[in-house]
């Protein structure tokens, strides 16, 4: 049954995202979580606490976050399987957790931006998707961060809520959302969430180790559909270069794609004015991007896409038989 919510939520998804007018009334779960986090942020994470009390704070944070949304998930899931279509309301809830179409628009935006209003355009399009400083990047540099953001995002924002989804329902997929933003809110190592946020950050590179595998064997396979894409030079890139990654999952994505696509991703780059030295994932593939090559990459991740649709798809057909 699970896999066939996973396969019926991202079907949903892919045709028709999250609509803007619900998004207007009610918000989205992840606007939600982020709610609670941030009270939280706020009422435990003293400044004059100890680096060991924020700590423990950290932990009690996230399991009173994690807990509250696993049980309404937990208990909206119950309700709904009873009723006539269970399965078919509770994948309209589920699709609100991957975002293939939201994540494809943004990234999309930033090759139409270039191509339209030029680098200005391109460095303003790029900073609503990562958070590099625009201000010193060229346009080739604009280029490389919206497809690492692409490729890191489709692993932690498409792949892994739909496998949690397909493993353990809409309360697994609603919890990894949980963990997800609490790592993009507080997970960050500077002076306030370096204590509070660690137990957050490290649940978020446990919970995403599957899926940055699965995600590096879809571009794999998807580099066979796309004409010029190397699936040999996306295997020897992963192979060479994603335990480089300052990131324990978010190399294996990136070096796919940059092996698949003879690009150069990651490298050093610039976060609040610090410099932050990295390892070019693909070393020897070309740096000086365009917006057409982002466009490719959207390409193989489309097809990637339909692979993972195709995956659950499959599994559900074999169960059923």
């Amino acid at each position: 049954m699970f896999f066939a919510l996973a396969f019926l939520s991202l079907l949903i998804e892919r045709l028709v995202g999250y609509p803007d007018w619900l998004f207007r009334r009610i918000g989205h779960p992840v606007t939600w979580i982020g709610s609670l986090i941030a009270l939280l942020d706020r009422k435990w994470n003293r400044e004059q606490g100890s680096f060991s009390n924020r700590e423990a704070k950290g932990v009690l944070a996230l399991v009173v976050f994690l807990g509250v949304t696993v049980s309404i998930a937990l208990a909206l899931q119950n309700v709904l399987l009873v009723l006539p279509l269970g399965l078919l309301l509770v994948a309209l809830v589920g699709a609100s957790l991957p975002a293939q179409k939201s994540l494809e628009q943004h990234v999309e935006a930033v090759a139409t931006a270039l191509e339209s209003e030029g680098l200005e355009g391109g460095r303003k399009a790029v900073s609503m998707i990562v958070g590099r400083d625009p201000d010193r990047l060229d346009e080739a540099a604009v280029c490389r961060a919206a497809i690492e953001s692409l490729a890191e995002n489709f692993s932690d924002g498409i792949v892994a809520p739909s496998f949690w989804l397909g493993l353990l329902g809409l309360p697994g997929g609603a919890g990894y959302k949980a963990i997800n933003t609490a790592d993009s809110m507080i997970g960050h190592r500077t002076p306030r969430h370096e204590a509070f946020g660690w137990a957050s950050a490290r649940l978020d590179d446990l919970v995403n180790l599957p899926a940055s595998r699965l995600t590096a064997c879809l571009f794999i396979v998807a580099a066979v559909f796309v004409k010029g894409a190397s699936p040999q030079g996306a295997l020897r890139a992963v192979t060479r270069d994603a335990g480089h990654h300052r990131s324990p999952n978010a190399g294996w994505p990136e070096a796919a794609l940059a092996g698949a696509l003879g690009f150069a991703l990651a490298g050093p780059r610039s976060y609040a004015g610090q410099m932050i030295q990295a390892r070019f994932m693909g070393e020897g593939g070309r740096r000086d991007l365009t917006a057409a090559d982002i466009r490719q990459a959207l390409k193989l991740a489309r097809i990637a896409d339909g692979l993972l649709i195709g995956f659950f798809g499959l599994l559900v057909l074999l169960i059923w038989r």
